[in-house]
């Protein structure tokens, strides 16, 4: 029922005019993950099942914890931080966590996996689910990490895309100065799994991509892409390659370099095996225009052989063969 417009009007922000909005004191945001995250961030990160998508939500959580770096973001100082898990069993959490090889004090787990009850973790799609969350974090968490949307929200009442009241409760967080890191799954396609609208709210979308030469055996290794990217601006923007390798400790490192450069180097590959523009750009997903300008850049560079011309007859008509 609507409310009625003499005794439940909603409470409505103050009306401000253009010099008044200019003149206000608004603190500026402030980065947490440069130049990925900063307070009051909302961010999401989605891909298929078993692509990383935890690994690299974990990275940044671990990250930010510390005042460390990963990847191509630092921490400036060390942040509370809350990673949210409805899905994983603690074990296996907790072996990726040891797998980084430090254990930042700042860093907090709630874990559905834990929950004695044996109810796994409320339904933030709804405001009891919301407040249970707000009283079990304790002391307010400066980055909070929501791993995954499908295992949080709307399992309750059936409902996969229970989005409305999830973004009432991330506005909500954001002008508390949190920022918030959701974690999703992508559909058969490769797209978000559910409905686009939620990007309507986000400052940032990332999407994880398996790189065209992916193999089984290279693990974690995927391509992040930002296909919204309020705040960040030139490089920042660019998608990057990243891939976890577990050292001879059994430590694990982060590696990671801009997308494009990984792709340079597998149309180089592609070449020296003999394949022509034509079939790179079949074999690795990209336009026959850039696969073509690719091998010109090669072969500038010297990384291989020149193509020869095509031999032609009169009026630059290829030439036929006689009989």
């Amino acid at each position: 029922m609507p409310p009625s417009p003499h005794t439940d009007t909603p409470k409505m922000p103050r009306l401000l005019s253009a010099p008044d909005l200019i003149a206000a004191d608004l603190p500026a945001r402030q980065p947490i993950l440069e130049p990925l995250l900063s307070t009051k961030s909302l961010a999401l990160l989605y891909g298929p099942r078993g692509q990383g998508k935890t690994f690299l939500a974990l990275g940044i959580a671990w990250a930010a914890a510390p005042g460390g770096s990963f990847l191509n973001w630092r921490a400036p100082r060390p942040y509370r931080v809350v990673y949210v898990d409805g899905e994983m069993a603690a074990v296996d959490m907790k072996e990726r966590l040891r797998l980084l090889g430090s254990m930042p004090p700042s860093l907090h787990f709630l874990m559905a996996d834990l929950n004695p009850a044996g109810l796994g973790m409320p339904d933030l799609g709804h405001i009891e689910g919301q407040a249970a969350l707000w009283t079990h974090w304790g002391e307010k968490p400066e980055l909070l990490v929501l791993d995954n949307l499908s295992s949080l929200v709307g399992f309750d009442s059936n409902d996969p895309d229970c989005w409305t009241a999830l973004q009432r409760f991330l506005m909500a967080l954001r002008r508390t100065d949190m920022a918030v890191l959701v974690v999703h799954h992508a559909n058969k396609n490769g797209q978000q799994r559910g409905t686009s609208r939620r990007e309507d709210v986000l400052d940032v979308v990332m999407a994880l991509r398996r790189p065209a030469d992916y193999e089984p055996k290279n693990g974690a290794r995927f391509e992040i892409h930002f296909e919204k990217a309020r705040g960040l601006y030139g490089d920042a923007t660019d998608p990057i390659e990243a891939q976890l390798v577990t050292d001879s400790n059994g430590v694990a490192r982060w590696g990671w370099r801009p997308a494009h450069v990984g792709e340079f180097e597998r149309v180089v590959a592609l070449l020296r095996d003999g394949l022509n523009p034509n079939q790179i750009a079949k074999e690795l997903g990209i336009g026959r225009a850039k696969s073509y300008r690719l091998r010109k850049r090669a072969a500038e560079m010297g990384l291989v052989d020149r193509p020869k011309p095509v031999p032609s007859g009169a009026c630059g008509q290829p030439r036929v063969a006689s009989h």
